[in-house]
């Protein structure tokens, strides 16, 4: 334990039920730009195989909590959902939190030998210093009311050209065989993945048989420009509850490729695809090869009242050696 955790008493455990709503209250409604998911995801994350969630006490309370997924066939932990009550933040809990994690990992699963983790704040010096960067992904993020997601995607339908059912960029939805099959050919694991690497919703995983597993717990829609050798191949997370207005949803699109026109296709076609589960404000991410973001960004300018909801950032995938 770090001298912070001496001084602090901090008890370290496992999470349980019972600690959902200390663990959602260690964020605000505007931390994350409103975009928590901790609440729709806790539950799941309880009963995921492979996962486990550290939680950090003082007084019996929950003050911080990070959580790990075991991926990569056992190889590899995901440090993922670090959160921390905002006034222990930059107090040395979380660093002593994720020591506490990585001394079980490594004495409970001596096969892991790597560390990986996304982040999309601004990287320090140091953090560079300690990790190799892998991947990194663009994001365009959109907001609007459900009702007026039609016309947007109406808008968008007409500035693609046309398709037809042999059309090069002809989208496709990909069944969980064919998604399989597909995701480990050398064409989309050399061509198309960032750095060589699925990247679901933040998850960076190796293309192998192993995450197959994984990746079929997300509940993912895959659509491909083309289900033999595309241009684009695109995953999309079912929507979500999120805690910037009490209807808020949100929906997270990674889009592998760098032909804008493939990008544009398949992004629509996962609007389309959504549309008819969709209720309320939709918050949309939207993660690309950072090369793509200004087409595609010039390409989602509407008359539908579809607004851009956070300015350019990006999302960096980490990996160090434990």
């Amino acid at each position: 334990m770090s001298s912070a955790g001496e001084a602090w008493d901090v008890e370290y455990s496992f999470a349980q039920e019972q600690d959902f709503q200390q663990v959602v209250n260690l964020c605000d409604k505007d931390d994350y730009y409103g975009m928590d998911y901790m609440a729709a995801t806790f539950h799941r994350w309880l009963q995921e195989p492979g996962r486990l969630m550290f939680i950090a006490k003082m007084k019996d309370r929950v003050v911080a909590l990070e959580s790990t997924l075991l991926v990569d066939g056992g190889h590899t932990v995901l440090i993922q959902g670090l959160r921390v009550t905002p006034e222990l933040r930059g107090c040395g809990i979380s660093r002593a939190l994720q020591q506490y994690a990585m001394n079980y990992i490594r004495q409970h699963f001596p096969d892991v030998c790597t560390v990986r983790q996304s982040r999309g704040d601004h990287l320090s010096a140091q953090v560079l210093a300690k990790y190799r960067v892998i991947a990194k992904e663009a994001v365009l993020s959109l907001g609007c009311e459900v009702i007026d997601l039609g016309p947007f995607i109406a808008e968008l339908q007409s500035r693609l050209p046309l398709q037809t059912p042999s059309s090069p960029c002809c989208p496709v939805t990909l069944n969980q065989q064919q998604v399989e099959t597909l995701i480990l050919t050398n064409h989309v694991v050399s061509n198309l993945l960032p750095g060589k690497t699925i990247i679901s919703n933040w998850e960076p995983l190796k293309p192998m048989k192993a995450n197959m597993e994984v990746l079929s717990r997300r509940r993912l829609t895959w659509i491909a420009d083309n289900e033999s050798e595309p241009n684009a191949l695109s995953l999309c997370t079912p929507s979500y509850s999120v805690p910037y207005r009490q209807d808020a949803i949100r929906i997270t699109i990674n889009i592998f490729g760098r032909s804008l026109a493939s990008v544009c296709a398949v992004f629509v076609a996962q609007l389309k695809a959504m549309l008819p589960s969709l209720r309320g404000y939709l918050i949309i991410g939207v993660f690309v090869d950072p090369m793509v973001w200004p087409g595609l960004q010039q390409f989602c300018h509407n008359n539908a009242n579809v607004c851009f909801f956070r300015d350019y950032y990006q999302s960096t995938m980490l990996e160090t050696d434990l």
